[in-house]
């Protein structure tokens, strides 16, 4: 959090995302990572082998963006700047029908080799082999276009490495498929050499085991294509929610107009059911706007004039002209599906582990293969050449790490995803880590835990005629520009009381009001106003300390110099504050609330939610102090605030935690954003969180599960290679399938 306002203050700090074509596994991501951090300039870049990009934080005067793009060159990939999200989606339906026309052309020649290995086995005897399929000049055929056109990428990929003086995945592939290859083109150039004797005097091939190899390799590969175009689908949902067109008035004619050409300023109009294509601020009409797909808030929110609106959101019952007020990428939708990407884009802190694993991976695989082949040829079976081969060829491939680097970035994906369709907005990979490790919340009082606006809540009034009272005193109040003022006339209004103007108004600091309405003196105040009109109120005593008691601030009033009743404002507690902690204290976090309001202010409203722990009368300026006095006792430490205010605080904060509705301050200054404005979602997203880790844990556990048992399993030679080929898809395909449940969670 400090990190990322340093950079805000570096006015050269820019950033750039970068779509990366021909990565193949985890150890080529760190690859491109490496090289783009070397660059001078560079403060960071992060590589996202699932997503396929690369997003860096560089100094413009420093590095250019052209200078990135040649250096992902240079290392044997292909760069440019990420194009549109809109253009993903092509992309990706690419992607997947490159894949599947590729298995398909491959597995229809290696199926034939296939059946001529099945046919072999003496449980599979009865099995009919035409006897062509055994003639190794037509293996060789079948063979060939699948090793040298179907398997020409890992080919390049390979070489590309190597020049690097790195490995990856198709070094693995490309060894093995070619050991397999080669060895049997041997075998055929020596059959043919000796007359190519008849069917008995045959070698045995191993054209079938890179064949078929590949084939389940490109199986695998499609397979995972297909499950990373399901992993961006929250990505899709969001963009799907935006409204395709707008009604725009323009010199007096309404035009319908694509969204993307409504400028600010403009006034659109929205009728009932219909999206609201921009945000904006109502002019005319009244109607309720359903926020959920946002805010995850399903009760709809009434709208009238001068409240604001959000682009997206459904407008329900009634008619409205807004005035576009933030249009195209200014649009609190368009921030968030901003920072979803960022989110999914970048790395928590458990992906660095398996970055640093699959680094060294292959290097040991390949020692591990020779090593195998050395043992299996010299002291198993010595001599068998072919034996031992088969050995090694297994092992090449049960080891080809794909899993290991799609175990973390497929879940945060999954993860962050999911969350923004509960309106919860995790800024980064790492925030999503952090967050299920937090033990203290400190919850900031005003605005957070309470509405942040003064309500009249309680009336009591002595006379028959309440309204009548009540009457009085709103237009004796409505003259006052007080908070407390404004809240007792909205409070009589929301009644259905009406109200006159007030004859004489006189403000009287420290003490209330005093008016003439109606021909009638009405005072309204404090215990001191009465007390110096002479005006006795013994009986509102009891009732009076009960509400103060209760963090309220209760004002007397008097009619005609007689005590007529008593009206009590507070800053109320949101609905859901009481739930919310309880949640929060079920599973163990302690919650801690901080403000600046005196001591019995903020502990009655502590009692009213069920905190028991009031941290009072801090100054603004010294919360950040009490967050790191928590943080030194030891504790992992949420601050959880307005995003405005609490600045300091939230970027001291373990995690900071913006309750808003998606403000542009709010999304910036926080690390994690709980759109529905209130406090429900809180512990909603520390459940999140820990389904994520729960979820990674599981994956890399898999991922590393299929080699450390695979390699021995292949080296003592249990394995045959196409089996293992099918496991090393099976895993990749299975990791992303898991990642996958985190979009169906139920919060």
């Amino acid at each position: 959090m400090e990190q990322r306002l340093e950079q805000q203050q570096q006015p050269d700090q820019q950033q750039a995302s970068l779509a990366i074509t021909g990565m193949t596994c985890a150890a080529c991501a760190n690859r491109i990572e490496k090289g783009l951090n070397k660059l001078p300039g560079v403060g960071k870049a992060t590589v996202n082998f699932a997503l396929e990009t690369a997003h860096v934080e560089y100094s413009g005067q420093a590095v250019s963006v052209d200078e990135m793009i040649r250096k992902v060159e240079q290392l044997g990939y292909k760069a440019g700047l990420k194009e549109e999200r809109q253009d993903d989606g092509d992309h990706r339906q690419k992607e997947i029908a490159a894949h599947r026309t590729k298995l398909i052309f491959s597995a229809i020649l290696s199926f034939p080799l296939l059946w001529a290995m099945v046919s072999h086995f003496s449980f599979t005897s009865w099995i009919y082999l035409p006897e062509a399929l055994m003639n190794p000049w037509v293996q060789l055929a079948l063979a060939t276009p699948v090793q040298f056109i179907i398997g020409l990428p890992f080919y390049t990929g390979a070489y590309k490495a190597l020049r690097n003086k790195s490995a990856n995945m198709d070094v693995l592939v490309a060894l093995g498929t070619s050991a397999a290859y080669f060895y049997s083109l041997y075998l055929t150039l020596a059959w043919a050499a000796a007359g190519s004797p008849s069917h008995h005097g045959m070698p045995s091939m191993y054209y079938e085991t890179s064949a078929v190899l590949i084939t389940l390799i490109v199986m695998g590969k499609w397979f995972e294509a297909l499950a990373k175009g399901r992993s961006s689908e929250a990505i899709k949902k969001l963009m799907g929610l935006q409204a395709k067109t707008a009604l725009v008035v323009r010199d007096g004619v309404e035009l319908s107009v694509p969204v993307e050409e409504v400028l600010a300023g403009d006034v659109v109009l929205v009728k009932p059911g219909e999206k609201i294509p921009v945000d904006g601020l109502v002019l005319d009409g009244m109607s309720a706007v359903d926020e959920s797909m946002l805010t995850g808030e399903s009760i709809p929110v009434e709208k009238k004039p001068g409240d604001a609106v959000i682009g997206a959101t459904v407008n329900r019952n009634g008619s409205l002209r807004i005035q576009a007020t933030k249009v195209g990428k200014e649009t609190a939708l368009a921030q968030i599906i901003r920072v979803v990407e960022d989110a999914q884009g970048s790395k928590a802190p458990i992906q660095r582990v398996a970055d640093r694993i699959s680094g060294i991976f292959v290097p040991i695989v390949v020692g591990i293969a020779v090593l195998t082949f050395l043992i299996w040829y010299f002291a198993v079976v010595p001599g068998e050449f072919a034996n031992a081969l088969e050995k090694a060829i297994a092992v090449l491939v049960i080891a080809c790490p794909c899993a290991l680097g799609l175990a973390t970035p497929t879940s945060i994906m999954a993860g962050s995803g999911r969350a923004a369709e509960f309106g919860i907005l995790f800024k980064g990979g790492e925030h999503l880590e952090s967050m299920h490790r937090i033990d203290t919340i400190v919850l900031d009082k005003t605005g957070t835990v309470t509405k942040g606006k003064p309500e009249l809540t309680d009336v009591s009034i002595e006379a028959a005629d309440e309204a009548a009272v009540l009457r009085l005193v709103a237009a004796a109040e409505k003259q006052s520009e007080h908070p407390l003022a404004e809240a007792i006339v909205e409070g009589i209004r929301s009644k259905g009381i009406a109200f006159s103007e007030a004859e004489r108004f006189e403000a009287i600091p420290g003490y209330g009001i005093a008016a003439v309405v109606e021909g009638r003196e009405v005072l309204v105040g404090t215990r001191k106003l009465l007390r110096r009109e002479g005006i006795e109120f013994a009986q509102a005593e009891g009732t009076m300390e009960r509400l103060e008691s209760e963090g309220k601030t209760a004002m007397l009033i008097a009619v005609d110099r007689q005590y007529a009743g008593m009206v009590a404002v507070a800053d109320a507690v949101k609905e859901t504050s009481q739930e919310a902690i309880a949640r929060l204290k079920q599973e163990g976090i302690e919650v801690i609330m901080i403000t600046g309001d005196n001591r019995r202010t903020a502990e009655a409203i502590a009692r009213q939610v069920g905190i028991d722990r009031v941290l009072a009368e801090v100054l603004p300026e010294g919360k950040a102090a009490e967050v790191k006095k928590l943080q030194a006792e030891g504790r992992k430490v949420a601050m959880v605030g307005d995003g405005i205010n609490d600045a300091p605080a939230l970027a001291t904060a373990d995690v900071g935690i913006a309750v808003g509705t998606g403000t542009d301050i709010a999304i910036e200054a926080a690390d994690v954003t709980l759109m529905q404005g209130d406090l429900i979602r809180l512990p909603d997203a520390a459940a999140m969180s820990r389904k994520t880790m729960a979820n990674i844990k599981q994956n890399l556990f898999w991922a590393l599960a299929y080699n450390t048992l695979g390699i021995p399993i292949a080296a003592l030679g249990f394995l045959a290679p196409w089996v293992a080929g099918a496991a090393m898809a099976l895993s990749s395909v299975s990791v992303v399938l898991n990642a996958l449940r985190l979009q169906k969670v139920k919060l």
